[in-house]
């Protein structure tokens, strides 16, 4: 039996690395990580080291351009803040807010 998809927002199974770490620590240690699956509204992070519900985070998508010749930067990085909504066996998904920035890189 198919459950209905509730999601508001489609989502896409897209595997970017990322940086993240918790909004409120004062020395948040950054774990390096990747993405499941992402949509506008949140993504899935793979992760053995699940952070509790409710955890403010900030996160840091690296966005590979080498295959957009007509751009001169090779990467992209879209720092978002957001917070754990879930958890589970693989991971935890973070539901982001509407606060973002994307910095473009030259390596």
């Amino acid at each position: 039996m198919n459950l209905p998809e509730r999601r508001k927002m489609e989502r896409f199974t897209l595997e970017l690395e990322a940086c993240m770490s918790c909004v409120d620590e004062i020395k948040a240690q950054a774990d390096e990580l990747s993405t499941k699956d992402i949509c506008a509204g949140g993504a899935f992070v793979k992760t053995e080291k699940r952070l509790p519900v409710g955890t403010d985070v900030k996160i840091d998508l690296v966005l590979s351009l080498h295959k957009l010749k007509h751009l001169s930067a090779k990467k992209s990085h879209i720092t978002i803040k957001g917070s754990v909504i879930r958890t589970g066996e693989t991971g935890m998904a973070v539901c982001f807010g509407n606060n973002y920035k994307i910095i473009r890189c030259r390596d």
